[in-house]
């Protein structure tokens, strides 16, 4: 595994830690009890309770090895104390289309990306051309069909 940082807001972090702990207080022991209850069922070759168990055992380490890992490597940034005039990391924009639609997205980590709640990544088009600019700029993002110009309208942490 890589020592690159991870970049989270607080909020994300927290989840991600939330998750962690479920995995490990939570499942993590009812898993082991259905192998347990699988295993008193008898011959094992033939046990379809106690091979889904496992398997579900084995996600739940892979996940916990990767969310330790996820942890270990965080780098927490939270500007919401700054109240920064500049679209940073962990920024609610407001954007406003060519056809006065109004959208507002979150600029968050790769991980913590999410499109279904507009929580966009750094690396995403929009954001790249949000990043560093200004309450009333208007930006430029490249986008399959052509170029649509945003007008930033709010700026929140």
């Amino acid at each position: 595994m890589t020592t690159e940082t991870i970049p989270f807001t607080p909020q994300g972090y927290a989840q991600l830690k939330a998750e962690l702990e479920n995995l490990k207080s939570v499942q993590r022991p009812k898993v082991i009890e259905e192998i347990a209850e699988a295993r008193a069922h008898g011959d094992l070759k033939e046990n379809a309770e106690y091979h889904a168990a496992r398997e579900k055992q084995s996600f739940i380490e892979g996940r916990i090895t990767i969310l330790d890992d996820h942890i270990a490597r965080a780098n927490v940034i939270d500007f919401s104390t700054d109240s920064p005039e500049k679209v940073m990391f962990g920024a609610f924009v407001s954007v406003e289309d060519e056809e006065g639609a109004e959208k507002t997205y979150r600029i968050v980590g790769d991980l913590e990306a999410d499109i279904s709640e507009n929580k966009i990544s750094t690396g995403s088009p929009i954001a790249k051309a949000l990043m560093g600019k200004s309450l009333d700029d208007v930006v430029e993002v490249k986008v399959p069909k052509g170029v649509v110009e945003y007008t930033i309208t709010k700026i929140s942490y």
